[in-house]
């Protein structure tokens, strides 16, 4: 992520460089905390005040991100925020595998939402200043202030794209990401708990998947898709 703007940074413009960090480091504080947020708000609806009583029901992000994760996420692209305590065995309205599953999707749900949202205010924007949007290029009927320049890299790449980037990689069914829950909602307990017991080792995988390129086309795709439905809930062309 932000390896790749200071590669670029020479062909870019100083102030399209730092609204770039700047939106950067507020889609950080914003997205790992809502992420998180999300999974505790699913977890107290169904019955579990565990996330509430340790006070992580809320968006002040020193309450949620971890330093290491948030410095790969910034850095790379991917990164992960605390994990929101959750005790399964709480829940009263499910049973505890499907809660479980139930609230590991709420995380990844808070992020297409937000990248749906920042679509939505991209295409408003260019409407109002009298502009149109066709396939990845923004035309205006006259000349705009030079900051109209700024709205697709902010609201498409960082804050719509990132978002949908995180939630496609959360959704990877590879412990510890989301979801891993979610298909574990699906297996025998017996299949379950074996996955449980061997999950340390599905993380080394998931970094040395992640290290030697081998997911970055089937992420790719799934962005590509993703982001395709959500641009034409936006009344957009495909930007991804």
């Amino acid at each position: 992520m932000l390896l790749n703007l200071l590669r670029n940074a020479g062909s870019l413009s100083w102030w399209l460089v730092l609204a770039m960090l700047i939106s950067y480091a507020a889609l950080v504080f914003l997205m790992l905390p809502l992420h998180e947020c999300a999974h505790g708000l699913a977890a107290y609806w169904l019955g579990d005040r565990t996330a509430k009583w340790q006070g992580r029901l809320t968006l002040n992000p020193l309450r949620h991100l971890d330093p290491i994760g948030t410095i790969l996420l910034v850095l790379f692209g991917f990164g992960y925020a605390r994990p929101v305590p959750i005790n399964p065995y709480n829940f009263r309205k499910v049973r505890p595998k499907t809660g479980m599953a139930i609230t590991a999707l709420a995380g990844p749900l808070s992020n297409l939402l937000m990248a749906w949202l920042s679509l939505l205010i991209f295409r408003l924007l260019v409407l109002l200043s009298g502009g149109m949007v066709a396939e990845d290029a923004i035309y205006y009927r006259e000349a705009v202030p030079f900051w109209m320049e700024l709205l697709y890299p902010i609201f498409v790449e960082v804050f719509a794209g990132i978002n949908i980037g995180l939630a496609v990689f959360n959704l990877l069914p590879i412990h510890p990401l989301d979801g891993s829950r979610i298909f574990g909602a699906f297996l025998p307990d017996k299949w379950l708990w074996t996955l449980e017991r061997y999950s340390r080792y599905f993380t080394w995988i998931l970094m040395a998947l992640l290290l030697t390129d081998v997911l970055d086309r089937p992420l790719a795709l799934l962005r590509h898709s993703i982001g395709g439905l959500l641009c034409l809930l936006s009344g957009l062309p495909n930007l991804f």
